[in-house]
């Protein structure tokens, strides 16, 4: 088993229970209470969430969160009907030129409620859930950066990352070095490209709620190619 990894010189477990305690924020406090996971719980025995924000760029100090898509699931089934989405109205504008792939309009923005008025019921809904993303530095350097600007308090937490587990195969070891020897380009590890490889539909992208669901079935589809049911999720997450 590798070893779990570690947020601030300690291990997730320790983290969120001492977070549970000391965060000054009380939404969070009761989010870290009801979040804290063993590492050596299988992954066939742990609630995921799935995450995925739409957002005006990829710098979470400059751009912002435009919508907010979540799905719940397992290993066995995605709970497609309790998903839940949120579209929120920026602090401050954003490019015009973005609008082309998130699709979301200044006037259906402006009209969206603030992230500080659902940040409680977006925690709620993750909470106690391992959260699985694609591409972590979105949703993780996203959410840690709004929130403490609405309350100067720190959220984080272990996540699984459906590209980072495509990386682990496709990016990694003698397959890439074999791939650049023959002067062929890396293998794409994107979502749809991604899911590709196992077979998996296409779906319209760069709809927050729809992105999550592609995520939550790339996970399934990789824990049963890659990993067993018992796997801890210790050795997944990051």
């Amino acid at each position: 088993m590798r070893p779990v990894r570690e947020q601030n010189g300690q291990p997730w477990r320790a983290w969120l229970q001492a977070q549970s305690q000391k965060n000054p924020d009380p939404v969070l406090r009761d989010y870290y209470r009801r979040s804290v996971l063993d590492p050596v719980s299988a992954i066939g025995d742990t609630p995921l969430v799935a995450l995925d924000f739409e957002t005006s760029g990829l710098d979470p100090r400059r751009d912002v969160i435009l919508s907010i898509g979540l799905v719940p699931f397992d290993l066995s089934q995605v709970y497609f009907s309790q998903r839940q989405q949120w579209l929120l109205r920026p602090p401050h504008n954003y490019d015009n030129e973005s609008v082309a792939y998130h699709h979301i309009t200044h006037t259906q923005a402006l009209k969206a409620p603030r992230f500080e008025s659902i940040y409680a019921d977006l925690l709620n809904a993750i909470a106690g859930h391992l959260v699985v993303v694609h591409y972590h530095p979105i949703e993780r350097g996203f959410l840690e950066q709004t929130i403490k600007g609405i309350s100067n308090a720190q959220l984080r937490f272990p996540l699984i990352d459906t590209m980072a587990i495509e990386a682990r195969r496709y990016r990694h070891g003698w397959r890439t070095r074999l791939r650049t020897l023959m002067g062929q380009t890396p293998v794409s590890i994107r979502l749809a490209d991604s899911r590709r490889r196992y077979g998996l539909p296409n779906y319209e992208g760069h709809r927050a709620v729809v992105d999550a669901l592609a995520g939550a079935e790339l996970l399934q589809a990789q824990i049963q190619h890659h990993y067993k049911r018992s796997t801890p999720i210790g050795e997944l997450w990051t």
